[in-house]
C-alpha cells in the first residue's frame, strides 16, 4: 500500500507574509500569500508500536538540527489531536516535497498540515479542510507555542489571504490580485526561533505599551491601505507599502543587518518594494518585482549576498 500512497493529495504550501508579521499575533489583519512549493507526506502503519519519522525535505543549513525538538513535539501534537497513538499502533511518516525549509517560509505549518492530510488518507477519513487546518494549528504549537494560525491557514488553503485572529476561530478571506505578482525571495541562512522572537516582542510591548501602541497604530493604517491597493492592482503603491512595513518591523527590533542588507540590495536593483517576511532576526526577505527583467536583475543582485535565492 505504501508505494501507492497518494502523496500528491497531501500537499501543503509554504507562505510569505506580505503584511503583518508579529502584528497579526495581536488580532489585527495580515495579508499572506502561499507559494507554489509544497511539503508532502506518506504515512504507513507498522506491525510494532513506535514512531519513525523520515524527513526528506530540502532545507537551509542547520534548519532541521535547530528545529529537531520542536518538530518532534509538533508531530506528536498533531497526531494526538487526530487521535493517532503510535504507542498503540506503529506509525512511519515520510516527509518530502520541494519546499525548502527556512525561517519565514512556513515550513513547519506545511509539515503538520501535510501530516494531517496523510492521516486523513491512511485512515480513510473524510476530514474537511477546516478540520485539516485545525490539526495543523495544533501541530504548530510545537514550533511556535501560541501560533497566530496564519501559517497553517495559508498551508491548507493556498492563494492570497486576508487573515485575522479573534477570541474564537480566525477570520480569513481569499483575496485576488488583478494580475500575476512577480516576486523574489531570499534567505539570510539564519534560523530563528519564532517562539523566542515573538516572546521577546511581547516582553518589549509589556515594558512599554505606549511605544508598541504607536507602532501598531501605524501598521493598522498601513494594512488598511494595502488591502485597497491589492484590490486595485497597483504594484508600485504595494511596493512602497512593503517598504513602510519593513520600517515598522525594524522599529519592533525583529529585523537584523543581514535582512536589511538584502532588502537594500533588492531596492537598489529595481524592486518596487522589499521587506523581511516571517519571524525575522534571520530567515527570509521578499522583493516585489513588476517585470521579468527586474525579477532577474533583483535575483542576480541577491545571489551575491544570500545563500539561497528563489
Amino acid at each position: 500500500m505504501a508505494d501507492d500512497f497518494p502523496t500528491h493529495q497531501t500537499r501543503a504550501f509554504g507562505k510569505l507574509i506580505l503584511f503583518g508579521e508579529h502584528f497579526v499575533v495581536y488580532k489585527v489583519p495580515a495579508l499572506v500569500g502561499a507559494v507554489s512549493a509544497y511539503t508532502d507526506c506518506k504515512l504507513e502503519f507498522l506491525d510494532e508500536p513506535g514512531l519513525e519519522v523520515i524527513d526528506n525535505r530540502p532545507a537551509t543549513p542547520l534548519y532541521k538540527e535547530k528545529k529537531k525538538d520542536e518538530g518532534e513535539k509538533a508531530i506528536n501534537l498533531a497526531l494526538t489531536h487526530l487521535g493517532v497513538d503510535p504507542k498503540a499502533r506503529g506509525v512511519k511518516i515520510t516527509f518530502g516535497g520541494d519546499l525548502t525549509c527556512a525561517s519565514g517560509i512556513g515550513a513547519s505549518a506545511a509539515q503538520v498540515v501535510s501530516l494531517a492530510r496523510a492521516v486523513n488518507i491512511a485512515e480513510s477519513r473524510s476530514l474537511s479542510e477546516d478540520e485539516i487546518n485545525a490539526a495543523g494549528y495544533e501541530g504548530e504549537k510545537g514550533y511556535h507555542g501560541t501560533p497566530s494560525g496564519i501559517d497553517n491557514t495559508a498551508a491548507t488553503f493556498g492563494g492570497l489571504l486576508r487573515f485575522q485572529r479573534t477570541d474564537g476561530a480566525p477570520i480569513f478571506n481569499k483575496k485576488s490580485f488583478p494580475s500575476a505578482i512577480r516576486i523574489v525571495y531570499a534567505s539570510t541562512g539564519i534560523t530563528a526561533s519564532t517562539t523566542e522572537v515573538v516572546g521577546d516582542v511581547r516582553s518589549k510591548k509589556e515594558a512599554d505599551e505606549a511605544w508598541f501602541a504607536d507602532i501598531m497604530g501605524k501598521y493598522k493604517t498601513l494594512v488598511q491601505e494595502a488591502e485597497q491597493v491589492v484590490e486595485e492592482g497597483e504594484l508600485d503603491k504595494l511596493g512602497k507599502l512593503m517598504d513602510q512595513n519593513h520600517a515598522l518591523l525594524q522599529e519592533l527590533t525583529v529585523s537584523c543587518k543581514e535582512l536589511d542588507d538584502l532588502v537594500d540590495a533588492a531596492r537598489a536593483a529595481g524592486a518596487a518594494g522589499a521587506k523581511m517576511s516571517g519571524t525575522g532576526r534571520g530567515g527570509l526577505m521578499i522583493a516585489l518585482t513588476p517585470t521579468e527583467e527586474i525579477q532577474n536583475t533583483v535575483a542576480a543582485a541577491l545571489e551575491k549576498l544570500a545563500p539561497q535565492v528563489w
